[in-house]
């Protein structure tokens, strides 16, 4: 009956209980990266990373699922899955050039699993193309961008001892990038009046933009100042180059899952994390960063 069905809507939490649950989730996960980050362990690097990997690129194929998109996604996992193992063993034990042979072998192997999968598949319209690009899609956008943080955890030399130490560059890479996110979200919500993109993401604004480059670029700057032996790669220019590019990335993946969230009917990609939302809700601005640190860390600053 209406009357029953209306008493299982779930009320929407007030401003109050939501700044709580976010507050919450937000110093709980803090906690865990710091102490993970700080302890050297490289497989407790591996399991958080792999871990939320895998959690977001799971989220991604539901958001597809919600709007009825076809997707091969256990395919898409297993092969996920076989990227985070193999490219954080090839890293860890002979660098990049390894790595990247390794991941270029799993993409070609998903791309003709996708294409034989489809053959077991009906042929009708343009089913079996939309079926192939999303899946494919999800790979790609998700998770390849997101193992980024995976190599700049061992782009970086180790120490004298073996010890990685690319950990911190990790830290840093997500630090500019929630500050960068923290400085759209307050200088957005008190000054802003210009709409940046109001197709995309209404609550965007020109002013919310330029508080996201100046709290990336503070955070720049104070974490290199507070941590000058620990991104020892680094100097001033970088930093003050990184956080302006880290910003203006960050701002450009939130609009990026802003557009796939749009498009597939969701407000949120899932209630993983209380007052927050789904995990790539937490990584979506990483997935442009990531890459971009480290692209920056080779062709720039040309890390051995």
């Amino acid at each position: 009956m209406p009357e029953t069905l209306d008493r299982a809507q779930p009320k929407p939490l007030t401003p109050k209980l939501t700044f709580i649950l976010r507050f919450a989730s937000t110093i709980a996960l803090w906690s865990v990266a710091l102490l993970i980050i700080f302890s050297g362990y490289e497989l407790a690097f591996f399991a958080l990373i792999a871990a939320f990997g895998l959690l977001t690129l799971w989220e991604f194929y539901g958001m597809l699922d919600h709007k009825g998109l076809p997707n091969f996604k256990i395919t898409a996992m297993i092969s996920g899955a076989i990227m985070l193992c193999g490219s954080f063993y090839y890293f860890s034990k002979g660098g990049p050039a390894h790595s990247y042979d390794f991941e270029m072998t799993v993409l070609l192997g998903f791309l003709l699993t996708v294409f034989t999968r489809q053959m077991f598949e009906s042929l009708r319209d343009d089913f079996p193309l939309r079926t192939m690009a999303y899946t494919l899609f999800g790979l790609l956008y998700v998770l390849w961008l997101y193992n980024f943080i995976t190599k700049i955890v061992f782009v970086v030399p180790r120490s004298t001892t073996g010890a990685v130490t690319g950990q911190f560059y990790v830290l840093y890479l997500i630090t500019v990038t929630k500050f960068s996110d923290m400085g759209a979200y307050l200088t957005g919500s008190v000054i802003g009046r210009h709409q940046m993109i109001p197709h995309i993401s209404p609550q965007k604004t020109w002013e919310g933009f330029g508080g996201a480059l100046l709290f990336s670029l503070l955070a720049s700057w104070g974490l290199f100042k507070l941590m000058p032996h620990h991104l020892s790669v680094l100097n001033w220019s970088h930093a003050t180059a990184l956080g302006l590019l880290l910003g203006f990335a960050a701002v450009v993946g939130d609009l990026a899952e802003s557009i796939i969230k749009r498009s597939t009917g969701v407000k949120d990609s899932g209630n993983f994390l209380p007052g927050i939302g789904g995990a790539l809700d937490l990584v979506d601005s990483l997935l442009f960063t990531a890459p971009l640190l480290f692209v920056y860390l080779r062709l720039v600053v040309r890390v051995p």
